[in-house]
């Protein structure tokens, strides 16, 4: 409720500086706030979207809208898709949509082989341009955080717009309206196209430290290919899962996320108690020789640098793997 209460409020600053002044310091201001609501936002999406955060199911559902589609123009639905999987067969490289960033990201070089997303159903082709990419991912990898926003819009219109059975379409669908409507407005009573495009931009790259987060919990973590198995599930979270160190009064920022091997093992327990259990994770973890991995939000930073710089360089090196192997056994060849 508390968050529910402060998104208002934000979005009630947004509009009035917007609206009543004239200063460009105020517009970016509010852009800046724009961007810390949609991260706000996106928390109270997540908790809703994985426990029943609200006093009743409806009002818990009408909040996954309001603060998914009303606020920040992404359907619940395209997340719940995606978010469902993500749990299920964390870090699979071709079961888990949230590592399957082909042309920009490659945190494998398994992905040179174009391996088939058996999330998305096709192939995701490793070609001239995706190799170009991600032969510069750790370079890019920050700028392209920024339009990465943009990815998800794509996203929740085609997933909106399929033959896929959807649950609650219409509710997306009228969800989305309201936010390609109050949005598009809003930009327009700035007043010039320069104003505009650098509100875009600050709010986009304010949030793009959201985005930032989610990949730093995984990419530099253990990947596997193959379907997740019930058997080794638990080792699976643990090796694909990071935590990131921070103290309490950061946790709005983290929105729990920073524990989130503890979510991943329980993703029903609401954010507030998993600090409390960490403790209890990372023994049961020592108990049973697994890894429990904890890094600060700089060395996550540089753990998934260091991740997306060794895939960019083979990448630079490598060629068609068939023709590869060919080579490489000519060239090595003794006697």
């Amino acid at each position: 409720m508390y968050s529910l209460i402060s998104i208002a409020i934000m979005l009630s600053l947004v509009f009035y500086g917007v609206l009543k002044s004239d200063s460009v310091w105020v517009h970016m201001g509010c852009a800046v706030i724009l961007g810390l609501l949609w991260i706000v936002g996106a928390y109270v999406g997540h908790d809703s979207g994985h426990y029943q955060a609200m006093p009743t199911r409806g009002f818990n559902k009408f909040t996954q809208l309001v603060a998914g589609n009303f606020l920040t123009g992404i359907s619940i639905a395209w997340w719940k898709w995606t978010h469902n999987a993500h749990h299920i067969s964390c870090n699979s490289l071709d079961y888990d949509p949230d590592l399957q960033h082909i042309p920009f990201f490659a945190v494998s070089t398994r992905f040179f082989t174009s391996i088939t997303s058996c999330f998305y159903g096709r192939k995701l082709t490793f070609d001239p341009l995706a190799r170009f990419l991600v032969s510069y991912q750790h370079i890019t990898f920050y700028p392209v955080l920024i339009f990465g926003r943009i990815n998800l819009y794509v996203q929740t219109f085609l997933l909106l717009f399929s033959k896929r059975k959807i649950p609650d379409r219409a509710l997306n669908i009228v969800g989305i309206c309201v936010f390609w409507t109050w949005f598009p407005l809003l930009v327009s009573f700035l007043p010039t196209w320069n104003e505009r495009v650098m509100f875009v931009l600050v709010s986009f790259t304010v949030t793009s430290l959201q985005h930032l987060q989610f990949c730093l919990n995984h990419f530099s973590a253990d990947v596997y290919l193959g379907p997740p198995s019930g058997n080794d599930w638990f080792e699976k979270q643990t090796a694909g899962s990071l935590d990131i160190l921070c103290s309490t009064w950061m946790d709005w920022y983290f929105g729990g996320l920073q524990f989130q091997l503890e979510h991943h093992l329980f993703p029903r327990l609401p954010r507030c108690q998993l600090r409390k259990i960490s403790p209890v994770v990372q023994e049961l973890c020592k108990k049973h020789n697994l890894p429990y991995r904890s890094l600060t939000f700089w060395e996550a930073n540089l753990s998934t640098l260091r991740t997306l710089r060794t895939a960019a360089l083979q990448a630079r090196e490598s060629i068609d793997p068939m023709s590869k192997n060919l080579l490489w056994e000519a060239v090595n060849t003794h006697g």
